[in-house]
């Protein structure tokens, strides 16, 4: 069992940035890959980024490509999604998620467990 709580979300200017992070429970978060979704109001939820269980590849949706930094910190059990250059359009809650697999994926039913989100909001 992987328990996960996102934070750092909160209201920041367009083309600022933020830092998210995720703090998992359990020993075995060194062995999941994580993922950083999101959705925003009347939307469906989308996939942003992922990274394995080493922190040694990510991936990323090209929507925010060179954007979006996804980093691992498997001694504080914490993942972070570091957004720049911030859009209007990136408004939604933000949540991290948990693949057992290691490797990650694109597809959210891949992964087991979720955090409760945290709200990012981009003004003008």
């Amino acid at each position: 069992q992987v328990q996960l709580v996102e934070s750092g979300g909160g209201l920041v200017q367009a083309g600022g940035s933020l830092r998210l992070s995720c703090l998992a429970s359990g020993r075995t978060f060194s062995s999941y890959a994580m993922g950083w979704f999101r959705q925003a109001p009347g939307k469906e939820r989308e996939f942003l980024g992922g990274i394995d269980w080493s922190g040694g590849s990510t991936f990323y949706e090209n929507s925010v490509k060179g954007r979006f930094t996804i980093s691992r910190d498997n001694a504080k059990n914490t993942v972070y999604l570091q957004m720049n250059s911030l859009k209007l359009e990136d408004t939604a809650v933000y949540y991290c998620a948990a693949d057992h697999d290691g490797y990650g994926s694109r597809i959210g039913v891949a992964y087991e467990f979720w955090g409760q989100g945290t709200q990012v909001t981009v003004s003008s």
